[in-house]
């Protein structure tokens, strides 16, 4: 029986206009709409690209978006008196740098420059901070986007043995941490686990989040377990993602394809954590991407 295919292209859908009508609230409380500033240094293509569709979604929500792509030789001071002045700009609930940046920059000191409450990536030492605490505060867009798919799926995730293969910052280690809040049995892998496609064919969920293209085979997977695939590679065969789709899809009883499952909802998670941003610096609560 062929897997349940996950459209996250219409579950992002869904969350972009919840977040276009919460944004339209807000302004119509506050006589602002959110403010969401990227920030881009150097002309990287793939950079060009991502920050271009994150201004055109937060157009299309109703957001106020800003641009602003700086020299690829900027410095480290240059680049955080940026981030000082956005930070105390009040029609800024939201900013990012995007990644990767050029060799003199520290993404480590980028990260704790930008105020955790306009940290709408989420990945701000105190905003992890949080996510482990189990506190309020911006979520990792993608894992958090992984949760959407998952829930809208109707995947049991209470009590289930859940494999996560990866330990990013970004991804692994955030998505452990909110499977784990869920009631789920969380194990991280990595490139060195012991024996991987038998740690993988015991997950009841499988997240692939390795970067390494098709790594991830059928024959590794449980059967009628939920893959997600987190990995975008591009290949001379064209985009593949972690796991090998085909495969899979004999055997996984949901799977998220690649292009089209995981990486729509990174967006759209974006512009709730920029909503959501907006409200707590308003003193309201936060509910976009609440269940």
């Amino acid at each position: 029986m062929a897997a349940t295919i996950i459209d996250g292209k219409a579950a992002a859908a869904e969350l972009r206009a919840r977040v276009a009508e919460g944004t339209a609230e807000f302004r119509a409380r506050h006589g602002r709409a959110p403010g969401l500033v990227g920030i881009q240094v150097g002309d990287d293509p793939a950079s060009e690209l991502y920050q271009a569709g994150k201004a055109k979604a937060a157009d299309e929500a109703g957001m106020i978006s800003r641009r602003v792509v700086l020299p690829a030789e900027t410095t480290q001071a240059e680049l955080d008196a940026l981030i000082d002045e956005l930070n105390a700009d009040d029609t800024v609930d939201g900013m990012l740098v995007q990644l990767p940046v050029p060799d003199q920059l520290s993404e480590v000191l980028i990260a704790n420059r930008i105020h955790p409450d306009k940290d709408v990536d989420g990945f701000a030492p105190i905003n992890l901070g949080r996510l482990v605490r189990g506190e309020p505060g911006a979520l990792p867009c993608t894992p958090a986007g992984v949760m959407w798919l998952l829930d809208r799926a109707g995947v049991e995730i209470e009590g289930a043995h859940a494999v996560v293969v990866g330990r990013s910052l970004i991804v692994g280690k955030p998505m452990a941490l909110l499977l784990t809040a869920r009631s789920a049995t969380v194990t991280v892998a990595h490139s060195r686990t012991r024996d991987l496609p038998a740690l993988c064919r015991s997950a009841d969920i499988l997240v692939a989040a390795v970067g390494r293209p098709e790594m991830i085979r059928g024959d590794w997977i449980k059967p009628g377990a939920a893959v997600i695939d987190v990995g975008i590679n591009r290949t001379d065969a064209g985009l593949r993602g972690d796991v090998a789709g085909d495969e899979a899809a004999e055997v996984a009883g949901w799977l998220t394809p690649v292009p089209g499952g995981v990486g729509p909802m990174t967006i759209a998670y974006l512009l709730a954590n920029t909503l959501d941003a907006a409200r707590r610096r308003a003193g309201e609560d936060t509910e976009t991407g609440d269940e």
